[in-house]
């Protein structure tokens, strides 16, 4: 069977670039608008400035956060073995982002070596004076990533597909 039109092939084209851009456009506006959560400013975040470490069943886990500033706030994290070798890094950064804030992290194993392709991003979920919550849009790990801070002790809390867990720091 033949099929025959009555328009000429530039039209067929442009319909055909039509229709792909639609699709496309539908993908992108299905996924999660980043800075989708609650309203918040980093300078809500001012608390987490500060570094803070504690032991893990397979080591030490070090978070050094910066002061919250210019849109941002950042940590700098290191896990080490029980002989004190690094056996991951992890970048943290926290932005304002459409009236909400947008986490983003990415871990190396030593020598560099990413864990990902590219960094885990999540939205805000809640915040509340000293304890924030973070909920992933996409693929990666980690489903949700909180902190809080209550005295010396910063916590973090994880949910994977796995269950939840808390990781207790100290001040240093």
């Amino acid at each position: 069977m033949t099929f025959k039109t009555r328009f000429p092939a530039a039209t067929l084209r442009g319909l055909t670039l039509f229709v792909v851009s639609a699709v496309a456009f539908a993908a992108l506006a299905a996924q999660p608008a980043l800075g989708a959560g609650p309203a918040a400013k980093v300078s809500d975040l001012s608390w987490m400035t500060g570094s803070y470490e504690g032991s893990m069943p397979t080591g030490t886990l070090e978070e050094n956060w910066s002061e919250a500033k210019a849109g941002s706030i950042a940590a700098l994290v290191r896990s080490t073995d029980g002989k004190e070798a690094t056996t991951m890094i992890e970048l943290i950064t926290i932005e304002e982002s459409d009236g909400s804030l947008v986490l983003r992290l990415q871990q190396w194993n030593p020598g560099w070596v990413a864990r990902s392709e590219g960094p885990q991003v999540m939205n805000l979920l809640s915040s509340e004076p000293n304890k924030v919550l973070f909920e992933a849009t996409g693929e990666g790990p980690l489903q949700k990533l909180g902190y809080s801070l209550a005295g010396d002790t910063f916590t973090i809390s994880i949910t994977t597909a796995q269950g939840s867990f808390d990781i207790p720091l100290q001040k240093k």
